[in-house]
């Protein structure tokens, strides 16, 4: 199990899987043993000697002139000074906009920053996403979450306002007003990213977004996208392992109907408490495979080794005995597989922190305005699942008493005929993907201008690109990285040659 742990949080894209299953079930709940592993980020590292942390007090309003609009709550940011050239040198400014979730891991798993700092003699800022870690309004998490009327301060262009705050402070505090800064961001840290670089041009001189699944929103790209770039990932590894998957669904359903059918699933699949239902061990298995398709790095290959384990059967030769090996192939041969009921416990962040954060603070940003359509075709190894809008506007209002905005997004930030739109007034953005990533179904994998790039690798998964660096890495994920210092290089070149002609 722990070979596959760091897999799971570079890129704090996993909720954004969640919405697959939010128009049948509104489940935004990651299954017990992945969120064990997800968590595992939090305390990847507790080097934090060249990390100081600042906390800015925010605007909870930007765009209101109320009275309460103009309360504020403590917005945390993390900074390391190690390699920066100072503000006399007019040195860049690195700055990683936080996503969904704490920005305490990001330092550490954020590698690209670190790596390139000493050669651009950066400062590197990580800023926190309001509602997110320690960056809560309102006075508590429980004040913050409470109903739709606080949690309507958390969207997407509150938090780049944040941003823009925390920038123009940090540069004012540090007497940095010509040094350049480049934004960067993964997954919706991604979106938000180029978003940044589009809507405040005068604070960014570029932006990298890796594994930004902006099209994903609206009607760009097909909903069946994501989910038929999973399949496609297990097919490429094995036919016989996708074809296995493709049949235990049925088989899932044909032990459910016998009589004790789900005590069978249960000691069939080692279950850490009995199944109430077999829809729990599908999500279960379903978000196994997503996860596996998604953070498929080459150093580990999940995918294949899921498949291997299904195509060896240790475990017995009928579908769900080597669906059950495929199993304890990726996570592990613990004493229990699904449903562990101390998977959360076992850490020392509380249960209450991570449902609330990832089912109140993600789920509220999905119901809101990034509807995220996900749904499941006729042509993959899964059960077919069609997205239905109305079902996920239903469902929104039952929770959060609200309906999406669903067109929002690229209303606000554009979409449509974005290739056109960016010409005529965007600059600076790379735009990186992974194509094994399912996530690049909604991203950006074609030059949009000369200035807006996308670099992209066939093998690649979620936001391999801002890891740290490896020994073992390819050569075609070497590759990518350079292209991308490259780009910022002569980004900061610019930068400077305008700065001189002004003086």
């Amino acid at each position: 199990m722990k070979q596959y742990q760091f897999i799971f949080f570079i890129c704090l894209s996993l909720h954004l899987i969640e919405s697959i299953h939010l128009v049948s079930t509104f489940s935004l709940r990651t299954p017990r043993k992945l969120i064990k592993l997800h968590s595992f980020a939090r305390l990847a590292s507790t080097d934090t000697k060249d990390i100081d942390t600042f906390f800015y007090k925010q605007t909870l309003d930007h765009f209101n002139y109320k009275p309460e609009s103009y309360n504020t709550f403590d917005q945390r940011y993390l900074i390391n000074f190690k390699y920066w050239g100072g503000a006399n040198y007019s040195a860049p400014i690195f700055v990683y906009l936080g996503a969904e979730d704490a920005i305490d891991p990001s330092p550490y798993s954020v590698g690209f920053m670190i790596d390139n700092a000493p050669t651009f003699k950066a400062l590197l800022v990580y800023i926190e996403h309001r509602y997110y870690g320690k960056s809560i309004p309102f006075g508590s998490r429980e004040e913050a979450y409470k109903n739709a009327s606080t949690l309507g301060y958390l969207n997407s262009a509150q938090a780049l306002a944040d941003y823009a705050d925390v920038i123009i402070h940090i540069k004012k505090t540090l007497q940095a007003q010509n040094s350049p800064i480049v934004v960067i961001g993964g997954s919706y840290g991604g979106m938000l990213a180029s978003w940044f670089r589009l809507k405040y041009p005068h604070l960014t001189i570029g932006a990298l977004a890796s594994s930004a699944p902006i099209l994903s929103t609206d009607d760009i790209v097909h909903p069946n996208a994501y989910m038929d770039v999973v399949s496609r990932d297990f097919k490429e590894v094995s036919d016989t392992c996708y074809e296995t998957i493709l049949n235990s669904w049925s088989e899932i359903d044909r032990v459910t109907s016998e009589t004790n059918g789900l005590s069978i699933l249960s000691k069939k699949f080692n279950t850490c408490s009995p199944l109430n239902n077999s829809s729990e061990l599908s999500h279960y298995l379903e978000n196994m495979y997503v996860f596996a398709a998604q953070y498929n790095h080459p150093s580990s290959s999940p995918v294949t080794t899921i498949c291997n384990g299904i195509d060896k059967a240790s475990f017995g030769n009928d579908v769900l005995d080597k669906i059950y090996s495929g199993i304890v192939a990726f996570i592990g041969n613990d004493t229990c597989q699904i449903n562990d009921p101390t998977s959360i416990s076992e850490t020392p962040i509380s249960e209450t922190d991570i449902e609330t954060e990832t089912r109140m603070g993600w789920g509220w940003q999905i119901c809101s305005e990034l509807v995220v359509r996900h749904g499941i075709g006729n042509d993959t190894m899964f059960r077919p699942s069609p997205f239905d809008l109305e079902k996920y506007i239903s469902n929104c209002k039952e929770e959060y008493d609200v309906s999406p905005r669903s067109h929002w997004i690229s209303t606000y930030y554009g979409g449509h005929n974005l290739k056109t739109i960016l010409q005529r007034f965007g600059s600076n953005i790379i735009f990186s993907n992974g194509l094994q990533d399912p996530l690049s179904s909604g991203g950006i994998l074609h030059d949009l201008s000369k200035s807006i790039v996308a670099i992209y690798t066939k093998k690649g998964s979620h936001c391999l690109d801002i890891q740290s660096s490896s020994p073992s890495d390819p050569v075609w994920l070497i590759k990518q990285r350079k292209q991308e210092v490259k780009i910022i290089k002569r980004w900061i070149a610019q930068y400077y040659t305008d700065l001189d002609a002004l003086h």
